[in-house]
This record gives structure tokens, C-alpha cells and sequence, in this order.
């Protein structure tokens, strides 16, 4: 595992530029998806590739081949098994999982297939913990996997909406050790600072960073879109160099 106990900003990106942005605000980990605004899905073997030619940053790729529910089928879990041994021989550092059952528990036998093919790389349970039955529950079952973190909004919209759970998780981590709390889910600056006054033992947080950046296209034809309602081709999302630094600072500042 390349992080224990030190402040850890982790930073989720889906493009090169993102993930070189995250890298000059001073992340210490990155996240490394694809489609964001789905949410996050595998990212491509040849961006991570791309990243390791100009970066030893510690590297998280998210398994989730879909959208939707995190209950997959076995195709699915073979795919995700297959895709975590493609990664982890391109440079992935670890590997962000979770698997549920149809009642909403943390699928044991399913998720320990992608920690096994893992082959020891450092593991996060992702936010199928915020949509699981008893999170405190999912916290303890992702402790008898080996996985060393897990990453939560309390199970709630935000993070901000979750303190109470995130802060009995913190507690079950202080008590027991076991996975770390990785908050996440509208982390910037001021979120960090709240967070560290209310939890002054939350030490790991994980932010996106988006801001939108106008398309440099001169042609536009508007009437024809492409992806999900309500979006257009003439914004893309991108990591913010200057809000990661800004919540570099902010997780530093505090004693």
C-alpha cells in the first residue's frame, strides 16, 4: 500500500490533462476513471499508459464496466478480473472495487475475486458503500477483504450531508485500524477545512476538482447532441489545477 496514515489528497480524473492538473496542485494519488459525468467507469489501459510515461504518481483505476447498480453479472465480474491484470502490468498502483448483493450487502465471494486478481496492489471499496444497506456493516466487510481504504459520503448526497455516518466511521477506523476513510463527494478547500474542525482525525479526502472549459471549436452545430440530456460539446469538464492546490493548502494549513 502506497499511503498509511500521512494526509492523503487523492484526486479522480479522466483525461491526461486532468490528471496532469491534479499532479501540478500537488495530489498525492489519482483516481483514474473514465466518463465522469457517468459517474466513473474503467479507464482506458492507454491513458493510464500515457500518465506513467511522464509520472510515477501512485494510480487507483476505478472497476465499474457500467453505469447504473453496482450487481453484476458474472460476465461482468470476469471482465473487471481481466481488466484489473491488464492495468495493474501497465502501472496501476492499485484498484478502486465493490460488489453488492441484490439485498444491498457487500458481495464477499464477487469482490474478493477483484482483490485476489488485484495480486496484493492496494485496494479502495468505491461508493457502493453509500448506496449499501448498513455502511458501518460494509466498512467491517471490506476490513475481512484486505481492503486498505474505503471511500464515502456518509452515505449521503454529499459529504457535508453525511457527517454523522462518516464520523462513526472514523470512530470504527480509530477503534479497530482497518480500511481508511477516504471522504469524498464535494471535497474542495472549505470542505477540508469544515471537515478537519468537526474530525481532526480525518486525514484522507478525495476531490474531482471539475470546472468546465470552453471547446475550442469555431464551427458549431447545436442542434445535434451527443451524450446525456442537458449537456453540450462546447463545455468539457477538466480537473482544476488551482482548486487542487487550494485544497493541497487546505489539508496542510491544519494542525
Amino acid at each position: 500500500m502506497e499511503h498509511s496514515g500521512k494526509r492523503l489528497l487523492e484526486v479522480c480524473v479522466d483525461s491526461y490533462a486532468s490528471a496532469m492538473a491534479a499532479i501540478r496542485g500537488g495530489a498525492d494519488r489519482l483516481e483514474l476513471c473514465s466518463a465522469l459525468l457517468a459517474g466513473g467507469l474503467t479507464p482506458w489501459v492507454d491513458l493510464l499508459r500515457q500518465i506513467r510515461e511522464v509520472s510515477k504518481i501512485p494510480i487507483r483505476c476505478l472497476m465499474r464496466p457500467r453505469p447504473g447498480d453496482f450487481l453484476y453479472s458474472e460476465e461482468e465480474v470476469l471482465l473487471m478480473q481481466r481488466q484489473i491484470c491488464t492495468l495493474h502490468t501497465a502501472g496501476a498502483d492499485g484498484f478502486v472495487v465493490g460488489i453488492l448483493t441484490p439485498e444491498g450487502q457487500l458481495d464477499l465471494g464477487r469482490t474478493g475475486l477483484l482483490c485476489k486478481a488485484a495480486e496484493g496492489a492496494g485496494l479502495t471499496l468505491h461508493r457502493a458503500i453509500d448506496v449499501s444497506r448498513d455502511p458501518l456493516q460494509t466498512w467491517q466487510d471490506a476490513a475481512q477483504l484486505g481492503i486498505d481504504t474505503v471511500l464515502t459520503s456518509g452515505a449521503a448526497a454529499s459529504c457535508l450531508k453525511g457527517q454523522e455516518t462518516i464520523g462513526q466511521l472514523l470512530d470504527l477506523h480509530g477503534k479497530h485500524g482497518g480500511p481508511e476513510i477516504l471522504i469524498g463527494a464535494g471535497v474542495n478547500a472549505d470542505v477540508i477545512r469544515g471537515m478537519r474542525k468537526t474530525f481532526p482525525q480525518a486525514v484522507a479526502f478525495h476531490m474531482s476538482g471539475k470546472i468546465e472549459v470552453e471547446s475550442r471549436m469555431l464551427f458549431r452545430r447545436s442542434d445535434v447532441p451527443m451524450g446525456l440530456p442537458g449537456l453540450d460539446e462546447w463545455h468539457i469538464q477538466q480537473t482544476s489545477e488551482s482548486a487542487v492546490r487550494a485544497a493541497r493548502k487546505a489539508l496542510d494549513a491544519i494542525p
